[in-house]
């Protein structure tokens, strides 16, 4: 675990390649861009996507898969729905047992097939691992404290992992949860999206939390539907990224449903950012993976309507207020509205 290269550039997969280097690991970060490469390189900063934080000179940069698939552990942290493509041109280039440790958070659209799937479809045999947790990428460049879930179903492969990244500021807590933490990560992007709406709307913090606890009861019936534990969703990787990604302006899941709230289309949103809120793509793949599971997502679904349905927020959230009232735990309620 001497050589820990970043598949992807973009603010996050930038604050991982300070985490790595941090630890002591030699890192190598793939961007896309070449004006990314450059200003790395050069300015030791990534002026497109974090360019707040000075980076640590020994990161080096480069746009050649071939390069950065050379390591003892790759990092992929490209948008959920460019994985498999972004796999599929890793796979000429990546030795057989390098361990591939997922850092997106999503369900691929197109399939419903979660990040692990798709990795596994694409580059199978390979050691795999989930990086997932409340983490915003500035925070973490900046070495504020921060708690992950590094899950993986190969124990020894997890602690090796949470051991070579791991430093004082940057705890890795191994689960043998991989599914779990997946669908924590994924569904939580969808919630935000919902309680931002609800801070758009001014329809008050009790709001909130009321739909980040319901909205818990449907993570854990679809972690249940696709074979995870539900208690991993009491860890990091459920209830901490969603406590997190629910209430602050820096999500991008949040901050685009305050717009949405706000009375903006989403294209509007959209055209004025550079970086990638993954809720907007979950949703559909989540009403499409629910529907499929028979499994009963009522305010995943609602934001799929709203962002991608054309629904009325007010009838939508009217809709949601109207439904029957079921058990408040979220073990109780799996199977109940």
């Amino acid at each position: 675990m001497d050589k820990i290269n970043v598949i992807g550039a973009g603010a996050w997969g930038t604050a991982l390649a300070t985490v790595a280097k941090r630890a002591g690991r030699d890192v190598t970060l793939w961007a896309r861009e070449t004006a990314v490469v450059d200003a790395i390189n050069e300015q030791h900063r990534n002026t497109l996507f974090l360019p707040d934080v000075a980076l640590n000179p020994g990161i080096v940069a480069t746009d050649d898969l071939a390069t950065a698939a050379i390591a003892d552990a790759l990092l992929l942290v490209v948008p959920a729905q460019f994985l498999r493509a972004t796999c599929e041109a890793l796979a000429p280039h990546l030795a057989d047992n390098t361990p591939v440790v997922i850092c997106a958070k999503g369900i691929e659209m197109a399939s419903g097939a979660l990040m692990n799937e798709v990795v596994e479809a694409v580059l199978p045999g390979r050691p795999l691992a989930a990086l997932s947790g409340p983490t915003f990428a500035i925070e973490v460049a900046r070495e504020l404290p921060t708690g992950v879930t590094l899950a993986s179903d190969d124990t020894a492969l997890g602690h090796r992992l949470s051991q070579a990244l791991g430093t004082p500021r940057f705890r890795a807590y191994h689960s043998p949860d991989l599914v779990g933490a997946e669908i924590g990560g994924a569904v939580k992007n969808v919630l935000a999206i919902a309680c931002g709406i609800v801070e758009g709307k001014g329809l008050g913090d009790n709001a909130r939390a009321t739909l980040i606890t319901r909205g818990l009861v449907e993570m854990a019936r679809l972690c249940a539907a696709k074979g995870g534990n539900p208690e991993t969703l009491m860890g990091l990787s459920g209830i901490g990224d969603l406590t997190l990604t629910c209430n602050a302006m820096q999500s991008r899941n949040f901050s685009l449903g305050v717009a949405l709230g706000q009375g903006r289309t989403l294209k509007e949103i959209l055209g004025e950012r550079n970086s990638v809120a993954e809720g907007v793509d979950t949703a559909g793949a989540i009403s499409a993976l629910a529907d499929k599971l028979s499994v009963d997502m009522p305010i995943c679904r609602a934001v799929q309507a709203v962002v991608h349905g054309g629904a009325r927020i007010d009838e939508t959230v009217a809709t949601l207020l109207a439904r029957p009232i079921g058990a408040d735990s979220p073990f109780q309620a799996m199977g109940q509205s």
